[in-house]
């Protein structure tokens, strides 16, 4: 199994690296916090690892990651269930939008605004993945 993730992003290409390593992770929404005095936004992740060998004896695997915005000025929430911290979100993507915004999206329709001085974004695994039976799939369209 290849080691701990650890990606960062200051274009729109680093970015969408980012993204499809995200993609399918499950949020807590307690697990997002904006730090205003810091101007950084951060996400504690459950992410299924695409980058996993499928070849060894579990197939799929999961670990906790760290996603971090810094030099952010401003959030904004689309339909995120700010008053149920347990609510688990399923994050799809995330894309700069322009030089001065990212959009999380998340299923339901729901998604999160960072208004950005400049992009600045980090990715890291903390912890070891553990095995789980299930690939995250989604309806052809």
């Amino acid at each position: 199994m290849s080691g701990k993730l650890r990606l960062s992003a200051v274009d729109s290409e680093d970015l969408a690296v980012i993204s499809a390593a995200i993609q399918d992770a499950l949020v807590a929404v307690r697990d997002c916090a904006y730090m205003k005095e810091e101007k950084r936004f951060v996400l504690l992740l459950n992410r299924f690892r695409w980058e996993a060998d499928p070849s060894v004896d579990a197939a799929y695997f999961r670990t906790h990651s760290a996603l971090v915005f810094n030099e952010v000025t401003a959030v904004r929430h689309h339909e995120i269930p700010l008053a149920e911290p347990d609510r688990m979100l399923e994050l799809l993507a995330v894309a700069q939008e322009n030089d001065h915004s990212v959009t999380l999206r998340f299923a339901a329709g729901r998604a999160i605004r960072l208004e950005i001085g400049r992009l600045a974004c980090h990715l890291g695994d903390v912890g070891e993945p553990w095995p789980t039976p299930w690939k995250p799939a989604h309806p052809v369209e």
